[in-house]
C-alpha cells in the first residue's frame, strides 16, 4: 500500500497524465517477490464481492464490479494516480472497468444470457466409422476369436467335447490370419500375446478333454517353448497329467518337478497339489519310500485329509506297524476348517434371526461343509478297518485301538460305527458267536446306534433260522427307530415266514413310506402280493423296481414268471430275452426260453436255447433228455447217444439212460453195439424185465444161441414181478380195511403242509449295507445263475430220493411209457415233461455292510 498515491485534486483536468509511461510494478514475472500480493492472495483480501452493476463500469464509474481475475492489488503509476481498486481509510473498494465473461459492449437490451452457446441447437450427429480401415478390421478379427474361445469354452460346459474342439481349431485359424494382417498392415509390434496365449491354452486343453494327448502335448509345447509368455512354465503341470493318463510315470515325474522348479514359493498351495501327484505317481510306479517322503512333507506344511489317508496306505503297503499308528492319529487331527453343526440350530424365539439359519441352512457352503465332513469320515472309517488287523496281533485289538483313537478325536460319532464294523469282521470270519455279543453291546447305546445293532442281530438270528429271536430284535430296532426301513423289511420278514402274508405287506408299505426309495420292500412286497395270488399288484410292485434297477437280474425273473402265471408267453419271453442281456450264462435262464418255445411249438428256437443252456451246464437232467429226445425226433439216433450216455454218468443208478443208448445204436443198425450194451446193462440190473426184452428180440433175429437163456430169465422174472406185485396189492388192501375198521365213527383230521421256510443269504457291500434282493426257482438246478455285480439268483434244488436211488429224476410211468415193444416201427420219443413253475420265492433280508445305517 505504500507505493499507491492519491491524486491531488488541482490535476484533475489532466486526467490521462503519463498514461503511455511503463511502471515495473506491473511486471507478472516479480509478482511472487510482491508482499503486498501475496497476502491478498493468501487473506480475505483476494475474495471479491458480489457482482451487482448490470452493464460494465468504466474507469471512473462508481459501481462496483468484479473483474474477470479476482482481487487486484491497488498500485499507483509513476505519476502519483491511484490505481483502480484502491481502497482510502476505510472506504469501499472500487470495482475496475475491466470486462466480464458473458457482457459485450454492443449487446442489446432484453438479449438472453447463454454463455455457452445452448441456444444453437443439438450438435451434429457423430461421423460413421469407416469400417475397411486395417486397423477397424483387426479389431473386429480380435473379437470374433474372443467369441470363439468363448463359445469353445461353454460347449465343453455342456460337455460337447467335439464341438468344443472344432471351436478351439477354428479360433486358432483366424487368430493366425490376425497376426498374418498385422504383418503385413506393419502393426507386428502390437500383436496380443494374450490373445495368442488364450487360443493355444484352450486349444491345447480341449485336445486333451477328447483324448488327443499327442495333438495336446504338441500345442504346449509351443506354449512352453515360447519366452514371451509370461509364467508358461507352470503348463508342464497339465503335460504331467497326460503322461499320467498315458501310463508313462517316469516322464510325470519329470514334468512335475520341472513344474515345481519354476513355481516359487509365494505359491505355495500350489507346490503342495503338485507334490501331491508326484506322491500319487510314485504309488502308481510301486516305489512306497519316494511316496512317503513327498506326503510326509505335506503333512508337515500343510496337512490334508487325502494325503493322510494315502500316507496310511503307503506305510500299510510297507508294513510299518508304528507309522500307521502315528500317520492314524495325525489323520484324524487334521482340520476341515467347517463351522459346527449348532451354528444351523435356532438359538432363540428372533424371527429374523430363524428366518437367516432356515436361508443358509442348505445353502452352498453348507452343502460343501457336509460334503467335506463325509469325505473325512469315510477316509478315517476306511482306514480304520485297512489297519485294525495289521496293526495289533489280533483284529479286534487293532479296532479297539481306533476305537480308543476316535473317541479322544472330533470325530467322536465314528467309534460306534467301528464297533458295528468290528462286529461285520466277525462275520466275515464266521464267528457269528463273538459277531452276537459284539452288536449286543450296543442295547444300553443311544436309539441310532440301538436301532443299528439290533436291525444286524434280527438279520443274524433270521440266518440262524432263529425267528422268535429275529422278531425279538426287529422289533427293538423298531421301538428305537421307527422310521429305520430296514428294520421295517425285518420285521416283515418274521411275519411272511409265519405265513401272515397280509400283516407283511404292512410292514413293508410302512417301509416304502419311511423310505420311497428302498428296494427291497419294494422287491419283498411285490413277492408278498404274489403269494397272495394278487398278481397284478405284483407286477406292478416289479414294474416300478424295474424303473428302479434297470439291470437287476431278479426283477426281470420275477416279471417273466408273473407274466408266464397270466398267460401271457410272449411278454414272459420278451422279459426272459432283456434278463439273457444281463446274464447271457445263466444256464437256468436259457433252458426257460426253451422251454417257452417248445411250448409254443417253435422247436428250432426251443432246441438253440436249450443248446446253449447245456454249454454252460452240462449236468441238467431235463435239458439232457430234451435234447436226447429232440435227436431221436428227428433221426439222428447217433447224436442223441452223446448226451444220454452223460446221463448215465450223472445218474448211474438210473437203468433208463443206459436203455436209450442201447435203443439208439439199435435204431442206428450197429446191432453188435446194441447186444453188447443190454448185456452190460443185465450184468448191473438182472431183474429189468425191457432189457431181457430187448435182448430176447435181438438173439431171436441174430440167430444166437444165448436166446433160450435169455427167455427163461425172462420167464423167471416176469413171474417174480406178478408174486411181488400181487403181495404189494394184497398188504394194501388189509392195510386199507384196517384203517376202515379203526377210523369208524371217529372224523378224519388232516395234518397241515409244511412249505419249506425261506432261505436267507448274506450279500456284501463295500459302501453300505443294505437288504439283499435274491429269489428261488424250482426249474432245475445250476452253478452258473449270476447275475451282473455279483448277484446271484438262486436255483431250488429237486427233492433227493432215497438212499436207494440217490439221483432220481422220473417217475416209473415216464419210464415205462418211453419204452414200447421193440417190434414196432419207431420207438416213441420220451416224455419231455414241462415241470410246472412252482416258485419257492424267496424274499430280500437285512444286509450286513461296512456302515451303520443303510441310507
Amino acid at each position: 500500500m505504500e507505493n499507491v498515491h492519491l491524486v491531488p485534486g488541482e490535476e484533475e483536468d489532466d486526467l490521462y497524465t503519463g498514461y503511455n509511461d511503463y511502471n515495473p510494478t506491473f511486471d507478472s514475472e516479480d509478482l511472487h517477490n510482491d508482499v503486498g500480493f501475496q497476502q491478498a492472495v493468501r487473506t480475505s483480501h483476494g475474495r471479491r464481492p458480489p457482482m451487482t452493476a448490470k452493464y460494465p463500469g468504466t474507469a471512473i464509474g462508481g459501481r462496483p464490479i468484479g473483474t474477470a481475475y479476482g482481487p487486484r492489488i491497488p498500485v499507483g503509476t509513476a505519476m502519483g494516480r491511484p490505481m483502480t481498486g484502491a481502497v482510502q481509510d476505510g472506504a469501499a473498494r472500487p470495482m475496475t472497468a475491466v470486462r466480464a465473461a458473458g457482457y459485450s459492449s454492443s449487446i442489446a437490451r432484453g438479449s438472453v444470457f447463454d454463455p455457452l452457446g445452448q441456444s444453437k441447437g443439438p450438435a451434429p450427429p457423430l461421423e460413421r466409422q469407416n469400417e475397411d480401415t486395417p486397423e477397424e478390421k483387426i479389431k473386429i478379427l480380435e473379437k470374433k476369436v474372443n467369441d470363439l474361445i468363448e463359445e469353445s469354452c461353454l460347449a465343453h460346459a455342456r460337455g460337447d467335447l467335439q464341438l468344443s474342439l472344432e471351436k478351439a481349431k477354428e479360433a486358432g485359424r483366424k487368430e493366425r490370419a490376425l497376426v498374418r494382417q498385422r504383418e503385413q498392415t506393419g502393426t507386428a509390434d502390437h500383436i496380443n500375446l494374450d490373445l495368442t496365449y488364450s487360443v493355444l491354452f484352450n486349444l491345447a486343453n480341449q485336445y486333451a478333454n477328447n483324448d488327443m494327448y499327442t495333438e495336446a502335448l504338441n500345442t504346449y509345447q509351443v506354449i512352453v517353448r515360447n519366452k514371451m509368455f509370461n509364467n508358461a512354465g507352470r503348463l508342464k503341470v497339465n503335460m504331467a497329467n497326460i503322461y499320467f493318463k498315458q501310463k508313462n510315470y517316469t516322464k510325470a515325474i519329470k514334468f512335475y518337478r520341472m513344474a515345481l522348479d519354476q513355481i516359487s514359493n509365494a505359491h505355495n498351495a500350489m507346490r503342495i497339489k503338485i507334490m501331491q501327484n508326484i506322491g500319487v505317481v510314485f504309488i502308481h510306479m510301486g516305489q512306497y519310500s519316494d511316496a512317503i517322503t513327498s506326503f510326509e512333507y505335506i503333512m508337515s506344511e500343510s496337512p490334508n485329509i487325502k494325503t493322510g489317508f494315502n500316507l496310511i496306505l503307503c506305510y500299510y503297503a510297507i508294513g510299518d506297524r508304528e507309522r500307521m499308528k502315528k500317520a492314524f492319529q495325525k489323520l484324524i487331527c487334521v482340520p476341515l476348517g467347517i463351522d459346527d453343526e449348532d451354528k444351523y440350530i435356532p438359538a432363540n424365539d428372533d424371527p429374523h434371526a430363524n428366518m437367516v439359519i432356515e436361508a443358509i441352512k442348505n445353502d452352498k457352503l453348507h452343502q460343501m461343509e457336509r460334503e467335506r465332513k463325509a469325505l473325512a469320515e469315510k477316509y478315517i472309517m476306511t482306514s480304520a478297518k485297512l489297519i485294525a488287523p495289521a496293526i495289533e496281533s489280533s483284529f479286534a485289538a487293532g479296532f479297539d485301538w481306533c476305537v480308543d483313537m476316535v473317541k479322544g478325536s472330533q470325530y467322536v460319532e465314528l467309534a460306534n460305527d467301528l464297533e458295528i464294523n468290528k462286529a461285520i469282521t466277525y462275520l466275515r470270519q464266521r464267528d457269528f458267536k463273538q459277531a452276537v455279543e459284539t452288536l449286543k453291546m450296543f442295547e444300553k447305546k443311544d436309539s441310532r446306534v440301538k436301532s443299528a445293532a439290533a436291525t444286524n442281530l434280527s438279520f443274524l438270528y433270521f440266518l440262524e433260522k432263529d425267528y422268535d429271536q429275529a422278531d425279538r430284535y426287529a422289533e427293538l430296532a423298531m421301538s428305537a427307530d421307527r422310521y429305520n426301513p430296514a428294520a421295517l423289511i425285518n420285521k416283515g420278514n418274521t411275519v411272511f415266514v409265519k405265513e401272515d402274508y397280509e400283516k407283511a405287506a404292512e410292514f413293508y408299505k410302512e417301509a416304502l413310506r419311511n423310505d420311497s426309495s428302498c428296494t427291497e420292500a419294494l422287491y419283498n412286497l411285490g413277492l408278498t402280493y404274489k403269494r397272495l395270488g394278487r398278481l397284478e399288484e405284483a407286477l406292478d410292485c416289479f414294474l416300478k423296481l424295474h424303473a428302479i434297477l434297470r439291470n437287476s437280474a431278479q426283477v426281470m425273473y420275477q416279471l417273466a414268471n408273473l407274466y408266464e402265471m397270466l398267460e401271457d408267453p410272449h411278454q414272459a419271453i420278451e422279459w426272459l430275452m432283456q434278463l439273457t442281456s444281463v446274464t447271457p450264462t445263466d444256464a437256468q435262464v436259457l433252458a426257460k426260453l426253451g422251454d417257452l418255445y417248445d411250448n409254443e411249438g417253435d422247436k428250432s428256437q426251443a432246441f438253440q436255447y436249450y443248446y446253449e443252456s447245456y454249454r454252460y451246464f452240462p449236468s441238467n437232467i431235463s435239458v439232457i433228455e430234451w435234447l436226447g429226445a429232440y435227436y431221436i425226433d428227428t433221426q439222428f439216433c447217433e447224436k442223441a447217444i452223446q448226451y444220454f450216455e452223460r446221463a448215465t454218468l450223472i445218474q448211474p443208478t438210473q437203468v433208463k439212460w443206459q436203455l436209450m443208448v442201447a435203443s439208439c445204436y439199435r435204431r442206428s443198425g450197429n446191432y453188435q453195439k446194441a447186444l453188447e450194451t443190454y448185456k452190460d446193462i443185465h450184468r448191473k440190473f438182472p431183474e429189468n424185465v425191457e432189457c431181457l426184452r430187448f435182448l430176447v428180440r435181438l438173439c431171436t433175429d441174430m440167430g444166437l444161441k444165448e436166446v433160450q437163456d435169455y427167455a427163461t430169465k425172462l420167464k423167471k422174472v416176469e413171474k417174480m414181478k406178478e408174486i411181488r406185485e400181487q403181495r404189494v396189492r394184497s398188504g394194501r388192501e388189509s392195510s386199507a380195511r384196517g384203517r376202515r375198521e379203526g377210523s369208524a365213527g371217529s372224523g378224519s383230521s388232516s395234518s397241515p403242509i409244511n412249505t419249506p421256510p425261506l432261505r436267507a443269504s448274506v450279500s456284501r457291500s463295500d459302501a453300505k449295507y443294505s437288504p439283499v434282493l435274491q429269489q428261488g426257482r424250482d426249474s432245475g438246478q445250476s452253478n452258473h445263475g449270476t447275475s451282473a455285480k455279483g448277484e446271484r439268483i438262486s436255483v431250488k434244488l429237486k427233492t433227493l430220493p432215497g438212499s436207494n436211488e440217490p439221483y432220481e429224476a422220473s417217475t416209473q410211468q415216464e419210464i415205462d411209457a418211453s419204452y414200447v415193444d421193440p417190434l414196432g416201427p419207431q420207438m416213441q420219443r420220451p416224455k419231455t415233461a414241462a415241470k410246472k413253475h412252482t416258485e419257492e420265492d424267496e424274499f430280500a433280508d437285512e444286509e450286513l455292510g461296512d456302515d451303520l445305517l443303510p441310507e
